[in-house]
């Protein structure tokens, strides 16, 4: 399970930062943009965060 959850989070990012773009490219709001934006950026943050080794 601790594999996959880095591989899943990635995945999120990966597909909310394609939203963000599409939503860039059809003209939405910059508010709806920046706020999927956000989240793919934590999804990453958390893929790379859950990868570095801790105690334990």
């Amino acid at each position: 399970m601790s594999s996959a959850l880095p591989v899943a989070l990635f995945a999120l990012a990966g597909v909310l930062a394609g939203g963000a773009w599409s939503l860039h490219k059809q003209g939405a709001a910059r508010g709806a943009i920046g706020l999927v934006a956000v989240l793919a950026a934590l999804a990453a943050g958390g893929g790379v965060l859950w990868l570095i080794p801790g105690e334990g």
